[in-house]
């Protein structure tokens, strides 16, 4: 067996499989994946938590404008440092297995700068800024912008967007499944 290949048991693989959208083979990957981010703590240990800078590195998050907000929310420490299963669990939500229902999750908790629900005008305003990067809106650009969208999603007029409101805008979006992925 390779070093990697040992680092887990069958019973583990197999409760790794159940739990994500991968074969085993695919998990093997990941771990690979995982261990090049940081090869001496993984080498310590399989499941090691990971410093957030490290796993922003890689070239898949390096160039995504939510990286650090990717990493906060599948923190299970919630200070965006990821251990293995947390990095498992990324990994397999922007995979082509994940369901969409379980990407369109993600993607509200991505955007719920606030955590607390609910899609605000500071969380769109957040949103907004990261998509424009160094093209910034002018503050009437960017106020037509959230009204608009508030418009077309906020059903109950409550000036928020919440997880059923923000759904039925993304089952109008086509590319949103292609858009949320990494590729192994």
């Amino acid at each position: 067996m390779g070093g990697a290949q040992s680092a887990f048991n069958d019973q583990e693989l197999k409760d790794y499989q159940e739990l994500t959208y991968f074969t085993k083979k695919e998990i093997m990957h990941v771990h690979k994946r995982f261990a090049e981010l940081d090869t001496v703590e993984v080498g310590r240990n399989k499941n090691a938590k990971i410093d957030m800078n490290k796993v922003m590195s890689l070239q898949e998050l390096k160039v995504n404008p939510f990286c650090d907000r990717i990493c906060q929310v599948f923190s299970s420490s919630g200070d965006g440092d990821l251990t293995f299963e947390d990095f498992l669990d990324m990994m397999s939500v922007f995979s082509d297995n994940a369901p969409r229902n379980v990407k369109v999750e993600y993607a509200f908790r991505i955007y719920d700068f606030d955590e607390d629900d609910m899609i605000s005008e500071d969380d769109l305003k957040k949103v907004i800024n990261r998509l424009t990067g160094d093209q910034k809106l002018s503050e009437q650009d960017m106020n037509q912008l959230i009204k608009n969208i508030f418009m077309e999603a906020d059903l109950d007029e409550d000036n928020s967007l919440s997880f059923a409101e923000f759904e039925h805008v993304i089952s109008k979006a086509p590319d949103f499944v292609n858009s949320f992925r990494i590729r192994l």
